[in-house]
Order: structure tokens, then C-alpha cells, then sequence
């Protein structure tokens, strides 16, 4: 039997096809993306320039939030910038190498954006049920170990996800009906056995996603045992309403994530791939676009530096405080 050399197999690149079946909107389509990548880009650069000059922003939340901001736009940038080369400029190819760099970074900052949710819902936990000690609790030395940690956990799980893909021997033609490299598409041209691949990279969504979903829900459950608990309706809306940014955050986040991972595993046979590609996108733009109008809309705080920057105030020392 003639074996196979790795090196025989492994192409110089591989063509993103785009959205197959919508290549004559692709121009149409593109106007969408661009514009949300737009808001992204000015929306979360925003957030960071207020959350690093804005004394009364340096708490805790704002922290997480600026945590969130700098995944979302590396989130973003990682696929937008060349599905807009494919829509404008038919730009398809992309070195194997390129495609794994890629890979790599769509993964493990979707995984980034999902712990942060997580440590959002732990300061949300203690900013509510133990208020008093919320300053003691979340100290900086402990929100930056957190926030290396979640970034080390998406990180040392997605390494080996891409080795797996590098390792493959791909013999079925280098075009990927896709406007980025994601990990199964790519998989998906090999002539070899990619079960690990999708075995490794199931456990590894449960590990991230699984697991800060479950904290979330715990999270949530006592703070709203802990709010139900409060003697005042005006208390207990002003809780709720510390919580409603990030739950926008959530819902954006894990929607257009849950259709794709359905999709995948059960529903590639019945909805078309241009939907699922479209919807795999979107998954990609839609929480960087709308985390920070959310936070700019639904927090007091932000939404007054931003007001008070606006109107040419002088007094830059504070914003108007509020509970947090």
C-alpha cells in the first residue's frame, strides 16, 4: 500500500466561497456587515476609552465590561474584515496556515466572550446579595486572575483542537463554503478520520459553554431569591435593573450560538447552508454590535459620562455614581 506523506496532502490554501446560492447578493449582503462592524469597532472603543479615563468607572463591572469589549472586537475582527475582501474585492484565498491562525482565534475568543458572561454573572451575584463586602470581594488582583484564567482555559482548550485539524490529510479539494475557517468546515475536506475532531471539539463546547451557562443559571437563581427576598418594590426594581445589560448580553450571545451548534450536529440536511452561514456571521457580529449600545442605553452611569463628554463638560473628575 502507497502511504500517504503528510506534506502531499496538506494544501497552500484553501478558497472561501463566501454564502453558496447568494453570490450575486454578495455585494448587497456585505452593506449589513460592514455597517455592524463599524458600530462594533467605534461602540467598544468607545467603552474602553471611557472605562480607562472615567475615574468613577474604574469598579469591578466596568472591568469585566472592558474585558468584554476587547474580546468583542478581537471576536470581530478576526472574520469580518475578510468575509468584506470576499464580498467586495472576490479575495477568497487564504494560506493553510492563515486558516488555523484564524481558526484559532474565532475559537477560543468565542469561548473568551462566553467566560466573561460568566464572571459578569458572578459580579452581578455579589454586587446584589452581598453588597457590603462587593469591594473586599472583587479586588483588581482578583478580577485580573480571573480574567487570565478564563482566557488560559479558552486557549489550552482550543490548542489542541487545532493541531487535530492540522494534522488531517485533506484530499476532497480546498473550497470552503464558508466566510471564515471554522473548524468543522475545514474538517470537513479531509479524506481522513475526523471523529476526534468532532468528539474533542463537543466536549470542548461543553467544557466552556456547559459550564458558564450552568454557572449563569445558578447565578441567577439566587439573585432572584435575593430580590424576591427585598421588602421594597423601588429596591427591588433598581437590582433588577443592574441586570438587564448583561442579560441583553446573554441572549445576544448564546442565540445565534445554540442555532449553529444545532445546526452542525442535527440540522444540515433541512435549513440551507447560505442560512446557517449567515446565522454563523451574525454569531460572530451581533455581540460585539449591540453589547455596547446595550450598556451605553441600559446603564445610567455610562450613559451620563457619555452625555456629559457631549455636551463639552469641564468637570472630568466623576460621573453621577449609581448602584452597581
Amino acid at each position: 500500500m502507497i502511504m500517504l506523506n503528510q506534506t502531499d496532502v496538506t494544501p497552500a490554501c484553501f478558497i472561501l466561497n463566501g454564502i453558496p446560492g447568494l453570490e450575486d447578493m454578495h455585494m448587497w449582503i456585505s452593506f449589513p456587515f460592514c455597517s455592524m462592524y463599524v458600530v462594533a469597532m467605534v461602540g467598544n472603543c468607545g467603552l474602553l476609552y471611557l472605562i480607562r479615563y472615567e475615574n468613577s468607572l474604574h469598579r469591578p463591572m466596568y472591568y469585566f465590561l472592558a474585558m468584554l469589549s476587547l474580546t468583542d472586537l478581537v471576536m470581530c475582527s478576526s472574520t469580518t474584515p475578510k468575509a468584506l475582501c470576499i464580498f467586495w474585492f472576490q479575495l477568497k484565498e487564504i494560506s493553510f496556515e492563515e486558516c488555523l491562525v484564524q481558526m484559532f482565534f474565532i475559537h477560543t475568543f468565542t469561548g473568551m466572550e462566553s467566560g466573561v458572561l460568566m464572571l459578569m454573572a458572578l459580579d452581578r451575584y455579589v454586587a446584589i446579595c452581598y453588597p457590603l463586602r462587593y469591594s473586599t470581594i472583587l479586588t483588581n488582583p482578583v478580577i485580573a486572575k480571573v480574567g487570565v484564567a478564563t482566557f488560559l482555559r479558552a486557549v489550552f482548550l482550543i490548542i489542541p483542537l487545532v493541531f487535530f485539524t492540522k494534522r488531517l490529510p485533506y484530499c476532497r479539494g480546498n473550497i470552503i463554503h464558508h466566510t471564515y475557517c471554522d473548524q468543522l468546515s475545514v474538517a470537513k475536506l479531509s479524506c481522513g478520520n475526523i471523529k476526534i475532531n468532532v468528539i474533542y471539539g463537543l466536549m470542548a463546547a461543553f467544557l466552556i459553554g456547559g459550564f458558564d451557562i450552568l454557572c449563569i443559571a445558578i447565578s441567577y437563581t439566587m439573585i432572584l431569591r435575593a430580590v424576591v427576598s427585598l421588602s421594597s418594590a423601588e429596591a427591588r426594581r433598581k437590582a433588577f435593573s443592574t441586570c438587564t445589560a448583561h442579560i441583553c448580553a446573554i441572549v445576544f450571545s448564546y442565540s445565534p450560538a445554540f442555532f449553529c451548534f444545532f445546526f452542525n450536529r442535527f440540522g444540515s440536511h433541512t435549513i440551507p447552508s447560505s442560512c446557517h452561514i449567515i446565522v454563523a456571521n451574525i454569531y460572530l457580529l451581533l455581540p460585539p454590535t449591540m453589547n455596547p449600545i446595550v450598556y451605553g442605553v441600559k446603564t445610567k452611569q455610562i450613559r451620563d459620562c457619555v452625555l456629559r463628554i457631549l455636551s463639552g463638560s469641564k468637570n472630568t473628575k466623576s460621573c453621577i455614581t449609581y448602584l452597581s
